[in-house]
C-alpha cells in the first residue's frame, strides 16, 4: 500500500481541531476481576474460509449469520455449536457483508464479494441477496456489477429500507459503486452517495436507532497483479441527516488528518451516539496518541466541541 499508518479519531458534532500540543493522558486502570471470567473459544465453522461478516438477532443470543471469503453464508441457531451453509443451491463464493433485519430476524439480506481487499480476494457477481424465511430460500435483488459489497444496513423498524456500500470493482473502474439504498425491499435501488468511478464505499453505519443520520467512509482503491494502492482522490468521511438522501464531507473538517487518504472505517457509539470513532488509513497521520506497535499504528485524535 502507498499509506503507512492509520488514524483513528474520535469525533465529536463539529469537528473541531485538535489541540497542537496535546496532553499527556494517563491510562485509566481496568479491574483485572472484570474481564477474568471472559473466555473466547473457537466455533467454526471449519469449512467455511476466511470470516468476512457476521450478523445476529437481537432478541435471540443464539442465532447467528456468517458470510465466508468463498464459502458463503452459514447459520447457527444453537450460538455456534453446529453450523448449516443456508446459501448453497442459490449463491456461494465470497460473503462480504450480511445483515439480520432488527424488527423481524426472519429477514436477512447478503451482499457477495470479499470486502477484505488483499492480494488474494474474492470477487463475485451476485450482488446482494434477500430471504424472508430466515434463510430457508433467497431472491436475487441485483447490484450485480458491485464485485464487493462492504456492509449493508437495515432500517431498524421497516426491513424493506437498507443502505448498501459498494465498493465496486477491484482491478478497475466502474460507476455501480458508492452508497445505495432501497426504499422497497430490493425491487429497486439508488444511488445516493457516488464521487467517482475508482471509489468505492468501504462502511455504512446509522446512528444507532436513529435511521435519519447516517455515516460513509469512501476508499480509492486499485488491485493489479503486482500491487494494491490505496488512497487518493474520493477517499473521505461523509455523513447525511436524511437517511441518506443527501450527505456532507467531513474529510477536510480541521481537526482530522492531512494528505491523502486511504480505506474509512467508522462507528457511532451506542451509549451516547454523539461519539463517532473513525479509523481512516493516511499517510502522516496527525498529532496525537500513538497507541499500539503495530507496523500499521493507530493515531487517536481527541477533537474537543
Amino acid at each position: 500500500m502507498n499509506l503507512r499508518s492509520i488514524a483513528f479519531l474520535l469525533l465529536l458534532p463539529g469537528l473541531c481541531p485538535a489541540q497542537k500540543k496535546p496532553a499527556s493522558i494517563t491510562p485509566t486502570p481496568t479491574d483485572s476481576a472484570f474481564y477474568a471470567p471472559l473466555k473466547y473459544r473457537l466455533i467454526g465453522p471449519f469449512r467455511g474460509g476466511r470470516a468476512d461478516a457476521v450478523s445476529g438477532s437481537l432478541t435471540n443470543k443464539h442465532l447467528f449469520y456468517f458470510g465466508a471469503t468463498g464459502g458463503g453464508l452459514w447459520k447457527t441457531t444453537d450460538g455456534g455449536s453446529n453450523w448449516k451453509n443456508v446459501s448453497d443451491g442459490f449463491f456461494g463464493g465470497g460473503v462480504g457483508a450480511v445483515a439480520v433485519a432488527p424488527s423481524d430476524e426472519t429477514i436477512v439480506y447478503a451482499g457477495q464479494g470479499e470486502s477484505t481487499l488483499r492480494n488474494n480476494v474474492s470477487e463475485d457477481l451476485g450482488g446482494i441477496w434477500r430471504s424472508d424465511n430466515g434463510g430457508r430460500t433467497w431472491r436475487n435483488l441485483g447490484l450485480k456489477d458491485s464485485r464487493h459489497i462492504a456492509r449493508i444496513v437495515i432500517h431498524p423498524k421497516n426491513p424493506d429500507i437498507a443502505w448498501v456500500a459498494v465498493l465496486g470493482h477491484l482491478f478497475g473502474p466502474n460507476t455501480e459503486r458508492g452508497v445505495y439504498k432501497t426504499t422497497d425491499g430490493g425491487k429497486t435501488w439508488r444511488r445516493v452517495l457516488f464521487v467517482n468511478d475508482n471509489t468505492g464505499c468501504s462502511d455504512v453505519v446509522m446512528e444507532p436507532g436513529n435511521p435519519s443520520v447516517l455515516y460513509a467512509g469512501l476508499w480509492h482503491v486499485r488491485r493489479t497483479p503486482y500491487s494494491m494502492e490505496s488512497g487518493g482522490e474520493g477517499s473521505g468521511l461523509y455523513k447525511s441527516t436524511d437517511g441518506g438522501e443527501t450527505w456532507v464531507e467531513l474529510s477536510k473538517k480541521k481537526g482530522l488528518p492531512k494528505g491523502v487518504w486511504g480505506v474509512v472505517n467508522v462507528a457511532v457509539s451506542a451509549s451516547n451516539p454523539d461519539k463517532v470513532f473513525a479509523m481512516v488509513e493516511n499517510a502522516q497521520g496527525v498529532p496525537g496518541i500513538i497507541t499500539g506497535s503495530m507496523s500499521i499504528p493507530p493515531t487517536i485524535i481527541r477533537c474537543m466541541c
